[in-house]
């Protein structure tokens, strides 16, 4: 154990310098959307000091496993309906404003008569032209990042390509936004690699498991008891919102002179974040907001994400525990693979996922990332967390750097020379960016054998079934009902009932 030690030490990570708000000058919103960040705007936020991420000369990938969030999208249906409200609600608080004989010079030029970008659109949530830009630019990226795994004709037990599947009983488009990042990405890792028209395309396989038993990428949905924890949370999600939201309006109307409530403030925070990520749209309604009330409402929901999707409840990422064994699996096969020098072109190179958000940040959170200080011990005994800091605090846990659009966490399977102990280490890229693994001591090169022991299998022992289908009452092990201590003296502060405003991915 000592070599791997002073290996260990050769190839070590440092935490990166906490991201803090950048002043109003330097102010970009669009790197500021939580989860609805495009990818462009913060791939290449370093998560570790210059140079800590080198890989020492003797080590070369054997496997590399990925697992990738669709790319930006347009607004699903239910929320192109609410901005149609959004804009006949903005017009009577303008007549309003009339017949009070207030001022409507306070009143931003592009409010008056504005219409929503979506009216009158059929179908949403498809993944629009950027978003196939950033998953067709990031099959490239990849590709020439490690030019000897994919130095192979394309087959698809070589490279399997996977996307959740599409559902017919919603509207189509609202889901198949997967499958579409996962073939622009596969377009991206194999251009100019096939024969087909002047850009020697090639033709490659996407599949897709049943979506009532995709137990891998979509554990979520076939999780029993994760559906009603996660109905059970919504409610006081939005309680817990609704101080910050009635504290930001009354900072609107004071400034407009009009008559906003807490639901117009959620919908036109909902509006800067589609006009900035989908239509690079900053001087209108996210115009309407500082930057610090952006790094507020930012803040409010990486803390729902944290609760219904993250580290809020361990069910939140146990229920992912298949796909963290399918992760380890491959690595398995590709070492036996490599042992037994096995023919070029007949063993798997890299398994190519492509999921959602509540996907994503699960499996962040099986891997530890993103923690705070002493946090990885903590889950590991099983010890409830502390809500995201609130800003002006610095944060590990933002939305934008954990699960921007086509955010992605990169498992690379290294083999190094037999001079080490450990032949085997597993290198973490998230957003491209090496990261500092908690569970192997900060380090960002583990040796497979400590990756597995430390990190993987505590979640082991953790059953799938019994985790998500166990007759019981609703998950509240200590870990969640601590973490929602610190909402109740918030909840006094707001006496309406809660408005919907659900992040959707």
């Amino acid at each position: 154990m000592a070599s791997i030690s002073m290996f260990l030490i050769l190839s070590s990570l440092l935490l990166s310098s906490s991201h803090s708000l950048p002043d109003q000058q330097g102010f970009d919103v669009r790197q500021h959307l939580s989860t609805v960040t495009r990818y462009d705007f913060v791939k290449d936020v370093a998560h570790t000091k210059s140079g800590s991420g080198d890989i020492p000369d003797q080590c070369t990938p054997i496997h590399v496993n990925l697992v990738a969030r669709h790319g930006t999208r347009s607004p699903t249906k239910k929320r192109m309906r609410e901005l149609d409200r959004l804009a006949s609600h903005l017009q009577e608080l303008i007549r309003d404003a009339e017949d009070r004989h207030s001022s409507i010079q306070k009143v931003p030029a592009w409010m008056k008569g504005w219409t929503s970008p979506w009216k009158g659109k059929v179908k949403g949530g498809e993944l629009i032209r950027k978003g196939e830009e950033e998953m067709y630019n990031l099959g490239i990226r990849v590709r020439e990042r490690f030019p000897d795994l994919f130095n192979e004709p394309y087959h698809h037990d070589v490279y399997p390509i996977k996307a959740t599947q599409a559902s017919f009983i919603l509207v189509y488009f609202a889901v198949a936004r997967t499958s579409a990042s996962a073939v622009a990405f596969g377009m991206g890792l194999l251009s100019e690699k096939g024969t087909l028209g002047q850009g020697r395309h090639q033709a490659f396989a996407v599949t897709s498991e049943s979506r009532a038993s995709d137990t891998i990428l979509r554990f979520h949905d076939c999780c029993e008891n994760y559906k009603v924890y996660r109905k059970s949370r919504e409610p006081s999600v939005e309680k817990f919102k609704e101080p910050f939201l009635d504290e930001i309006t009354s900072a609107l109307v004071s400034r407009y002179d009009l008559n906003f409530t807490r639901q117009d403030t959620a919908s036109l925070w909902f509006l800067c974040k589609q006009e900035a990520s989908v239509l690079d749209i900053t001087n209108q309604a996210c115009a309407l907001f500082s930057p610090s009330e952006v790094a507020l409402l930012g803040w409010t929901d990486d803390v729902e994400q944290f609760i219904l999707k993250g580290y809020g409840n361990s069910l939140n990422y146990r229920m992912g525990v298949p796909l963290l064994q399918d992760v380890v699996q491959s690595m398995e096969q590709a070492i036996k693979a490599h042992e037994e020098k096995h023919s070029p072109g007949s063993y798997e190179k890299a398994r190519l996922r492509f999921a959602h958000a509540e996907t994503l940040v699960p499996f962040t959170c099986l891997l530890g990332l993103f923690l705070e200080g002493s946090e990885f011990q903590k889950i590991q005994s099983e010890q409830p967390l502390e809500l995201p800091p609130k800003p002006p605090q610095s944060r590990n846990w933002r939305g934008n750097i954990v699960s921007p659009f086509a955010g992605n966490n990169m498992l690379v399977l290294y083999s190094c020379s037999a001079n080490s102990s450990s032949k085997y280490f597993v290198q973490v890229l998230h957003n491209e960016q090496p990261i500092p693994m908690p569970g192997c001591h900060d380090y960002g090169f583990c040796p497979f054998e400590v990756f597995k022991e430390r990190i993987v299998d505590p979640h082991l022992k953790h059953d799938y079934n019994t985790v998500c289908t166990a007759k019981q009452a609703p998950p509240q092990d200590p870990q969640t009902s601590k973490l929602l201590l610190p909402f109740r003296w918030l909840f006094s502060w707001g006496n309406n009932d809660a408005q919907s405003n659900k992040v959707e991915l």
